[in-house]
């Protein structure tokens, strides 16, 4: 009996020993000169959070916050012995409201807050290859038989046929950015898949350039036919230029990671 109140002693005085010692540490840490440099920049580097907006089935993404990671910071500049911004180590901060929480929900509009827009184009190869030689950033639907993996595009999966076909492709050459474009036949299987559901705001053809131009603002997803019109196209990117908004692809427009 004598051993296990002599082993229970051991064990209590250790755990006590490892909170003495990490309080200790804790303590130098926080009288460290490049921890209070680190607590009195804390505040100008904080990012508030944006949270995703849902209307009934649709979403609009959020906008991760940021914060200085104060303790991996400290560690990081320690081994140089000096304080220095440059090295500064971030963690992002997950909105309370979040698109990862409701993968259910459809996306047909990136957050405003990015300015930004994405094409999302269906199969044309004088408007792909204008993409690609003016390299300006868009998403292409592929399917088995047009999916390459030097495609200076962004390819998203849209062959319901040979669906985990193109999947094994996208995967093995980490392509793959688990958006669903869906319509009403393919929303079940997106959702069982745990996709990012996507819906353009608004397409492009070869009648509606006039419609279209009315509708650019930031956060849209314009679907570009396969019978649009190449000419009104530019005179569409024209319009977007001159609103100075920025055309991303379209994982980067819907994603919630803040890219400041």
């Amino acid at each position: 009996m004598k051993n296990v109140y002599k082993m229970i002693g051991l064990v209590t005085l250790m755990l006590f020993s490892f909170y003495y010692t990490e309080k200790i540490a804790i303590l130098m840490q926080n009288k460290s000169p490049i921890m209070q440099n680190i607590n009195e920049i804390e505040k100008e580097y904080y990012v508030e959070a944006v949270n995703a907006n849902i209307d009934g089935d649709y979403i609009t993404p959020g906008i991760s916050g940021r914060m200085i990671n104060k303790t991996k910071s400290y560690v990081n500049m320690k081994s140089f012995g000096t304080f220095n911004e440059y090295y500064l180590i971030f963690d992002d901060i997950k909105p309370d409201i979040s698109l990862q929480d409701h993968k259910d929900k459809i996306i047909k509009n990136g957050n405003s807050n990015r300015k930004s827009i994405a094409f999302l184009l269906e199969e044309n190869s004088s408007i792909e290859n204008y993409f690609v030689q003016n390299k300006i950033a868009a998403s292409v639907l592929v399917t088995q038989d047009s999916y390459n993996k030097n495609k200076n595009l962004e390819q998203i999966n849209n062959d319901l046929e040979n669906y985990n076909n193109v999947e094994s492709l996208l995967n093995k050459n980490n392509q793959n950015t688990n958006i669903c474009y869906i319509n009403t036949l393919n929303r079940e299987f997106c959702e069982k898949n745990k996709k990012y559901l996507v819906k353009e705001t608004f397409y492009l053809d070869g009648q509606n350039i006039v419609e279209a131009k009315k509708n650019i603002q930031s956060g849209v997803i314009i679907l570009v036919k396969k019978n649009a019109n190449l000419d009104q196209l530019k005179l569409l990117i024209k319009e977007i230029n001159f609103k100075g908004l920025n055309i991303v692809q379209l994982s980067e427009l819907i994603t919630e990671k803040n890219n400041e």
